[in-house]
């Protein structure tokens, strides 16, 4: 039985997130605002069917899924790039793997405890973020 990510969770800690964020040509003034928000992951899961809302006084980002199964996704108010995606289960992690102009793009979502984890990665930057959870 893979992980249960259903929830709400709040961000604590965000390692390298103006690094990656550079790597993704994001301007300097998003950039600014990007690593002050207080972000709120909600989940909401139902077997191998996600659906991830990223929450902040910024900006709202949607993204649903199903493991196994390739989709386009266009990362509107991000990097605004289309890329294709692919979720897999790697034990109890989700790992996507994205292919675009950017090289070596993916992220990977586990739990360990009442932590959510975020590992981010583009070309050779790796940025890591960690939830907590609310309810």
């Amino acid at each position: 039985m893979p992980a249960d990510f259903n929830g709400k969770w709040i961000l604590e800690t965000n390692d390298n997130f103006e690094e990656y964020l550079k790597v993704l040509n994001i301007d300097f003034a998003t950039r600014k605002i990007a690593i002050s928000l207080s972000q709120t992951k909600v989940v909401t899961q139902d077997g191998d069917k996600f659906e991830f809302k990223t929450l902040s006084t910024f900006r709202n980002y949607e993204l649903a899924f199903t493991v196994g199964v390739e989709f386009d996704e266009y990362t509107k108010g991000l990097d605004n790039r289309n890329i294709k995606c692919l979720v897999m289960w790697q034990g109890d992690k989700l790992v996507c793997t994205q292919k675009g102009e950017k090289s070596n793009r993916s992220w990977k979502h586990w739990i360990e405890g009442d932590k959510l984890y975020l590992e981010l990665t583009c070309e050779d930057v790796v940025c890591l973020q960690v939830f907590k959870r609310k309810e």
